[in-house]
């Protein structure tokens, strides 16, 4: 399978590769967001112990590194270690004849199995390793775990780095390295669905039509994607059914916490741990009004987009699915409503190609985020898609207020106009500076006076160029 992107992350681990030095490396991030396949392509034409930890006794583990040892030195039926330090050991033998590479994954579970195995590392790495070539690499799914265990103060590990890489999801523009050829709009509808997890975007397997992989890759019993969710939930937490129902009272639209323990039949004290872990997993998040993060308005969203989509779209086709019917109903109860599930989606995107990709703005962006408050007039809460916040001490007083339309139509003036009335209740500023998005493109009355008026017209298409 082809290697697509992370190549900031290959870079910096092939330079620290070639110095010859002792390294540590820290590489972690949530579960298939693609740091195996970051570690096989850099370790491809190099020396390579590779020790993938098992959920396991120690013991087990122990055999599992023995053979990865043995298999590195070509030996088919490796003896076992007695002890985890003599497998540590022979790997520094085996460093004075290469410079290898040691490779540690899912390393939570070996800790798990072996509580002391930090502190063991530690005394090999201060009285051992550092004086040697070993390129270790430590990788793990579980970011509590990396960030407070690994990489954390209170961590025997503490120190010992050389270097992290935290992997995150890829971003609108690098998941359509996968699928150039698409229209703009199935990117977008790509990026929208599998979130730029590239273990995702490869068994979403699109080819001839968004419509077509989806009937074969979501809606169908056997497909991989039709159940990952649910079993992701099942093999990351104790209590799966509790987290199922905050994801689903969130995808309904319940937002606020008292609103999401409500709907899931928990008090807000339980309610917020679940929130929390759901939150280190990276599916859902926490929102604040852009400039505004001490504020009271806080609301949760899923970030996930796989799990927006299938929490959006799959539990209430089940009976068409099992029945073989979906089909029949795949235009009126998916099709139809994708447009309207892409809007906060298609709003994410518009802010990374403005932080990211955007040409000549009016200013340096320090944030871009959405902004929601009380229209004081109307007595009603209004809602801005992007605000561009300038660096501090630049730009005073000066703010990009942004609209995203992910519409199958051209946007007109009115939009132009209702942005202006938004700016007016945000209030924070002297000037403002306009920029609308649009999926569709915009009629020749707005062009003409986004023209006059020094406003910025995109395409979905020009976001892509």
């Amino acid at each position: 399978m082809k290697f697509y992107c992370r190549e900031n992350e290959l870079s910096g681990l092939n330079r620290r590769y070639d110095s010859g030095h002792w390294e540590c490396v820290v590489i972690y991030g949530r579960r298939r967001v693609g740091k195996t396949a970051l570690i096989n392509e850099f370790c491809k034409d190099k020396p390579t112990i590779y020790f993938s930890a098992l959920n396991a006794t120690a013991e087990e583990n122990l055999e599992a590194l023995s053979a990865a040892i043995g298999n590195h030195n070509g030996i088919d039926h490796a003896p076992v270690y007695r002890t985890f330090d003599d497998a540590f050991s022979a790997i520094e033998d085996i460093s004075r004849r290469e410079h290898i590479v040691f490779v540690i994954d899912e390393y939570p579970y070996l800790a798990k199995s072996c509580p002391s195995i930090s502190s063991r590392l530690q005394h090999i790495i201060d009285h051992k390793w550092q004086e040697s070539s070993i390129f270790l690499i430590l990788c793990g799914s579980s970011m509590s775990f990396m960030q407070n265990q690994v990489l954390g103060y209170e961590s025997p590990l503490y120190g010992r780095r050389t270097a992290q890489f935290m992997i995150e999801p890829l971003n609108y523009r690098e998941t359509a390295v996968f699928r150039p050829d698409l229209s703009a709009e199935d990117k977008a509808l790509l990026y929208g669905i599998t979130g730029g997890v590239p273990h995702y975007i490869n068994k979403l397997d699109v080819h001839d039509s968004i419509d077509a992989a989806l009937l074969e890759n979501f809606f169908d019993r056997s497909a991989y994607l039709y159940e990952e969710p649910e079993n992701l939930l099942k093999q990351e937490l104790r209590e799966p059914a509790v987290y199922n129902s905050i994801i689903h009272a969130i995808a309904e639209g319940h937002s606020k916490l008292n609103e999401i323990s409500t709907k899931a039949g928990l008090g807000s004290g339980p309610c917020t741990k679940y929130i929390t872990t759901l939150t280190e997993l990276g599916i859902i998040q926490k929102e604040t009004p852009v400039g505004e993060k001490n504020s009271k308005k806080t609301i949760y969203s899923i970030s996930d987009n796989l799990f927006r989509f299938w929490y959006r779209f799959v539990p209430q086709n089940i009976p068409a699915i099992v029945s073989g019917k979906i089909t029949n109903s795949y235009e009126r109860t998916v099709k139809e409503k994708l447009h309207d599930y892409m809007g906060l989606v298609f709003e994410k995107m518009c802010r990374d190609h403005l932080m990211r990709y955007a040409e000549d703005l009016p200013f340096e962006i320090a944030d871009a985020g959405q902004w929601w408050g009380t229209d004081k007039t109307e007595k009603k809460e209004v809602q801005i898609d992007i605000v561009g916040v300038p660096v501090q001490g630049t730009a005073p007083g000066e703010y990009i207020i942004g609209s995203c339309k992910f519409r199958n139509m051209k946007i007109g003036t009115d939009e132009l106009e209702l942005m202006e009335k938004y700016a007016s209740v945000f209030g924070k500023g002297k000037k403002y500076h306009y920029f609308i998005y649009s999926l569709s493109g915009f009629t020749d009355e707005l062009i003409k006076t986004a023209a006059e008026k020094g406003v910025r017209l995109i395409t979905a298409e020009e976001m892509y160029s």
